[in-house]
């Protein structure tokens, strides 16, 4: 190292002696020796000027350029002092920058290493709230359709502030006087490095409690703070805090400085308090009040309900001198019901009367029974008159009927067939009818009206015809030439 620093006074001196005993350096060397005496010359210095080109890069180092109008310096910040930075870099945000300048051999380029990051002036913090208040109003963050009611009395609240401040004081003080409620406190930082993320912590740590474990889930959230200058209240102007808020399912009152303090989180919230104390205010009503209202409000239920009774007594007493008096309604229809009574008593008795006079016209015009019976005996007396006399002839009719029929039945007898010199000829299967299939030699029978002969169909000697075993009847005996036909 000290030989390139002599190298460099030996180039110097020998350019004024001449070119010629110019010595000579490696790319390197002059790399290094530049990086020293930028290191030297600029330790520690504050530079201020405009983000412009911010990344940041997978290993967690932010890369950047500050510039003004006339020159830019390239910027590093490694990861370490990046995590530590009071402020979320970004392009166009004017800053004051702490750290020392080196090169940057690799490239020929000189650059600042940051070790701290600050807002230049309040000018350029209210440029950049402005900046972020657009941004996140253009993600609807800010929309008064998402925000919520407020519990009329609420039975938790949850407080999100510095437990060791006036301003967790003065709520509890003024809950106390108001309306007394159950109060968690969730303490966080108000300010500096770790503010932001620990009030968006504590935001979505009361909205995950389900009641379990002791605790119970808050009705209502207060995110509070005394008031401070722009810086001391950048903690809620951060987009971590405002994100929480507006994603919030607990109602949230912020309540975030005095009355002239406005933050990015009094826009997301529900509803905004100009001071802590108003938060408390807005959180539960007055319950002296209350009290007023329902002894106000009972007075005038029982003046309306008095009122409301008397209207209608009236209404009845109107009403009830339009009908007649009960008892001339009863005595009226008393009267009534004794004439409905008697006249049916008349009307029953005119029935009778009237069915009496019937029966009895009727019964006139009947024959008494004697003479009915008078009238029968003499019919059954002709009767049987008629009787005796027909009684010799019912035999005689049917005998004469059964002689007519016995003189027909002979007529068609096959007797007489035979009485006129006809025959019946008998074979072996009994009486033939026709020539047709009969054998010559048959055994035959003829038959005549005064008897039977065997005859030999063809002529010749009869052929012996087996015996019949016919079941209908049975061969000729003695004493019975013709046999039975059963």
């Amino acid at each position: 190292m000290t030989d390139s620093l002599n190298k460099a006074d030996s180039a110097q001196a020998s350019a004024e002696d001449g070119a010629g005993n110019l010595p000579e350096f490696s790319v390197s060397e002059i790399s290094q020796a530049v990086k020293r005496t930028l290191e030297q010359r600029f330790d520690r210095v504050r530079v201020r000027g405009e983000i412009s080109g911010f990344k940041r890069a997978a290993s967690g180092h932010l890369y950047m350029a500050l510039k003004d109008d006339k020159a830019v310096l390239d910027a590093v910040c490694w990861r370490g002092v990046a995590g530590r930075l009071g402020l979320q870099p970004e392009d166009g945000m004017e800053v004051v920058a702490v750290g020392r300048v080196t090169s940057y051999p690799g490239r020929s380029k000189y650059q600042i290493v940051i070790e701290s990051l600050e807002l230049a002036g309040e000018g350029a913090l209210l440029k950049l709230l402005e900046d972020r208040r657009r941004k996140l109003a253009a993600e609807g963050l800010f929309d008064e359709a998402r925000k919520k009611p407020l519990p009329f009395l609420p039975e938790v609240i949850g407080v999100v502030t510095s437990p060791t401040g006036a301003v967790i004081r003065d709520i509890l003080h003024r809950l106390r006087d108001r309306f007394p409620r159950r109060v968690l406190v969730w303490p966080v930082l108000v300010q500096g490095e770790g503010a932001a993320e620990q009030v968006a912590a504590a935001i979505a740590g009361f909205n995950a409690l389900d009641g379990t474990a002791g605790l119970p889930r808050p009705d209502l959230l207060i995110v509070a703070r005394g008031g401070g200058s722009l810086e001391d209240l950048w903690a809620f102007n951060e987009d971590v805090v405002v994100r929480a808020a507006a994603a919030s399912a607990i109602p949230l009152i912020s309540a975030v400085g005095h009355e002239t303090d406005t933050t990015l989180i009094d826009y997301a919230a529900d509803r905004r308090a100009p001071t802590p104390t108003a938060a408390a205010e807005i959180a539960v009503p007055l319950r002296r009040d209350l009290l007023a209202n329902v002894t106000d409000l009972e007075r005038r239920m029982l003046a309306g309900a008095g009122r409301l009774l008397d209207e209608r007594r009236t209404l009845v007493e109107g009403l009830g001198r339009g009908l007649p008096e009960p008892q001339r309604i009863l005595e009226e229809l008393s009267q009534r019901l004794d004439d409905r009574a008697e006249r049916l008593g008349n009307a029953l008795r005119g029935l009778l009367r009237d069915r009496a006079a019937t029966l009895a016209r009727l019964a006139a015009g009947l024959p008494h029974p004697r003479q009915q019976l008078a009238f029968a005996r003499e019919r059954l007396d002709g009767e049987s008159r008629r009787l005796l006399r027909a009684g010799p002839q019912i035999p005689i009719e049917p005998g004469r009927h059964l002689e007519t029929l016995a003189r027909v039945l002979d007529s068609v007898s096959h007797k007489k067939v035979l009485a006129r010199g006809f025959a019946l000829v008998h074979g072996p299967a009994g009486v033939i009818m026709r020539r047709e299939g009969l054998a010559a030699g048959t055994a035959l029978e003829l038959e005549f009206a005064d008897g039977k002969t065997p005859a030999v169909a063809g002529g010749g000697t009869p052929v012996k015809a087996p015996k019949a075993s016919s079941p209908k009847g049975s061969p000729p005996s003695p004493n019975n030439p013709q046999g039975t036909l059963l």
